[in-house]
């Protein structure tokens, strides 16, 4: 059966900020945002555009322009763009003015089950997550030339969860059709657990 990512970090008792692509609580001072979001607008991650390791989308029916960006890894991504690297949190590109310091990137929080999406929360520069970590510190240490986008090579903090780890998230997403659990993507939702459990743990200890 499969379980939303907050169900697991939860039995655990583990929760952190997930590669850049943060689990945000708060509010932003921002602009009124162009594109209205709500619930509906994120489904079965694994049915967006795969590109590299994550997934995008466009609400501006410009999807080649999102595609096209992720793909030559570096450049601003267009209004509208949508992008996921786990089921439980996305970033939407706004239109210009709306947050200027996050690029207008709007950040959400999302909680998942096989009913559908909840929205916890959304926001821009002033948005923390459940540990208290500010979602644009995380970001803006991205070169200009990757527009606030995190990857590996970006310039952001490393933090130590695999590609396989991604992977299994990604394809126990609840909202998707079931789908078999392989040994590799079991493997790797095993190793997660103690490595949320290092992060948390020098999280806390870097607020002392």
């Amino acid at each position: 059966m499969k379980q939303s990512l907050m169900n697991i970090l939860a039995e655990t008792g583990k929760v952190s900020c997930f590669a850049a692509l943060l689990l945000c609580v708060g509010s932003a001072q921002a602009s009124e945002p162009k594109y209205k979001v709500d619930g509906s607008t994120f489904q079965c991650i694994t049915k967006m555009t795969s590109v590299k390791h994550f997934f995008v989308g466009n609400l501006a029916d410009n999807l080649k322009g999102t595609v096209a960006v992720a793909q030559a890894g570096s450049g601003e991504f267009p209004e509208g763009t949508v992008l996921q690297l786990i089921p439980n949190e996305a970033m939407v590109k706004q239109q210009k003015g709306f947050s200027p310091k996050t690029n207008d990137w709007e950040f959400f929080a999302l909680d998942t089950d096989k009913d559908g999406t909840k929205i916890v929360s959304h926001g821009a520069e002033e948005v923390n997550n459940f540990l208290g970590l500010n979602c644009f510190e995380c970001h803006k240490a991205a070169r200009a030339e990757f527009d606030l986008v995190c990857e590996q090579d970006h310039g952001c903090a490393p933090l130590p969860l695999t590609r396989a780890m991604f992977h299994a998230v990604q394809h126990t997403d609840p909202r998707c059709p079931p789908e078999h659990l392989s040994a590799e993507d079991a493997a790797a939702l095993k190793e997660l657990g103690p490595i949320l459990e290092q992060i948390k743990n020098e999280a806390a200890a870097n607020k002392k």
